[in-house]
């Protein structure tokens, strides 16, 4: 899994894995799209208001947990303005 971000263009993308060939992009929202293979699989979540929307909650930092082992692993996200 791997979550990239561009400040410039105001953009993120959750990839859950990597795509097995052409993808249907499939929109759900004014400003979230998903990418789902022909397996039917979700392979990943793009959101265009990223700056918003991944600083609406936990202001600008990435929480990942592992809630078996009741850990969790904080990042910060990049600072940028968007275009």
């Amino acid at each position: 899994m791997r979550l990239s971000y561009d400040p410039r263009h105001n953009i993120a993308y959750l990839r859950l894995r990597e795509r097995p060939g052409e993808v249907q992009t499939v929109q759900i929202g004014d400003d979230v799209n998903v990418d789902v293979g022909p397996d039917g699989q979700v392979c990943g979540i793009e959101s265009l208001d990223a700056n918003h929307q991944l600083r609406l909650e936990d202001g600008g930092r990435l929480v990942v947990v592992n809630e078996a082992l009741g850990r969790e692993v904080e990042l910060s996200l990049p600072v940028g303005d968007a275009a």
